[in-house]
């Protein structure tokens, strides 16, 4: 399911034609990079895969004052059709991605089982952080959001909120961790 795939169709039949530059300023301007994992300088490169693809076509160009031209993108009858499928798609799928850390924590280096509460005590420290930047920033940024998109930012920060206890709760447990992980070094 790609994210910026649903964003630039869906702004497309939302907003009509436009010029990629256009996109862009749009996604700016509704601060989609903070609540998705869409990275608006990738805007340029997913509208050319998409018109190779058939889902966008160029509808004409335009030149405004001393700027280049511009191609302006269109969604086509096959757009629409993918547009419905990963909308559908993304309502359904439930994405997790795998953190490193949790392979890094399963995989410790025996010798140093010694920092490891300092190391899990500055990644919580991190993590409580990331709560309040995400905090604030969604209300730095609320008068701009739909309500649904303010929703969507608070997911964020719920996530985030969630990373916190379960690693609080994991720095509860680092005595019987290193007390197994050390036994395991002694054999």
């Amino acid at each position: 399911m790609s994210s910026i795939r649903l964003y630039i169709l869906d702004a497309l039949v939302v907003e009509g034609p436009m010029h990629g530059h256009q996109l862009r300023l749009l996604a700016e301007k509704e601060h989609v990079h903070d609540w998705t994992d869409i990275s608006v300088g990738a805007i340029y490169g997913a509208l050319k895969r998409m018109s190779l693809e058939g889902l966008i076509e160029e509808v004409r160009s335009e030149r405004e004052g001393a700027y280049p031209e511009r191609q302006i993108y269109d969604i086509t009858h096959d757009g629409r059709i993918a547009l419905a499928v990963t909308k559908r798609e993304a309502l359904r799928e439930i994405v997790q991605r795998a953190d490193p850390f949790d392979l890094a924590m399963s995989r410790l280096d025996l010798d140093k089982l010694e920092t490891l509460p300092d190391v899990l005590a500055a990644r919580i420290a991190r993590l409580k952080a990331m709560v309040v930047e995400a905090e604030a920033h969604l209300a730095s940024i609320s008068q701009y959001l739909t309500f649904t998109e303010q929703i969507v930012m608070e997911h964020k920060a719920a996530k985030l909120a969630a990373e916190v206890e379960w690693h609080e709760d994991l720095y509860q447990q680092l005595p019987a961790i290193i007390a197994d992980e050390s036994a395991r070094k002694d054999h």
